[in-house]
């Protein structure tokens, strides 16, 4: 009996992810924002850092924030001299993520509901930028990346974090997007299925 019970939450667990995947859609809808304040494994804050390389006082830009799970902590190591935008369609999810950071005293995050494949700044303003499992939600990447790399200063550092789902850009293609866009590649750490890239803008570009 207490087999076929655990054979029974077996197959509801198989088909409940199988019918996630089918009906997962981009962008993720604010309806399901639940499931965005869970961690993923392995695309932790602590890996995020370790690439990101935060300073006090930068200008940093996130593109598809979801509920905040990495604006929150980006914008605290920040400072209160330092700035995050925070790019994304749907405003309900900037809503979300301003609507926490006044809860818990977070400052210096400014919401700008944009496309990210024509971003709303001017050049080399900022510091670094980052996407987690965003880049495959994005219809055009490659357009993408190349307004990510108009937006970077000639120093500038872009993080992209992936998990496998339907919208998981592989390390090749990235790597063969980001090169076309001006970037080149510092370093990536995770497994394939999961992992974090930091890329640097190529000189000359």
């Amino acid at each position: 009996m207490k087999g076929r019970l655990i054979a029974g939450a077996g197959i509801a667990a198989a088909a409940a992810a199988a019918a996630w995947w089918l009906t997962d859609s981009a962008p993720y809808p604010y309806a399901h924002r639940a499931l965005l304040d869970l961690p993923l494994p392995f695309l932790t804050n602590r890996r995020l850092d370790a690439l990101l390389g935060v300073q006090p006082g930068e200008r940093m830009l996130e593109i598809g924030p979801g509920t905040g799970l990495q604006a929150l902590h980006v914008a605290r190591r920040l400072g209160p001299s330092g700035r995050l935008d925070i790019v994304d369609i749907q405003a309900e999810m900037l809503d979300c993520v301003t609507r926490r950071a006044v809860a818990m005293n977070i400052g210096g995050i400014v919401p700008v509901r944009a496309d990210a494949r024509e971003l709303p700044f001017a050049d080399a303003i900022f510091d670094a930028a980052y996407l987690v499992t965003a880049l495959g939600e994005i219809p055009d990447s490659p357009t993408a990346l190349r307004e990510l790399r108009r937006v970077l200063k000639p120093s500038g550092r872009l993080v992209v974090g992936e998990f496998f789902d339907r919208h998981y850009v592989p390390r090749v293609t990235l790597l063969r997007q980001a090169g076309a866009a001006g970037f080149h590649p510092v370093m990536m750490i995770g497994p394939p299925l999961a992992y974090f890239a930091r890329l640097q803008c190529a000189a000359g570009t």
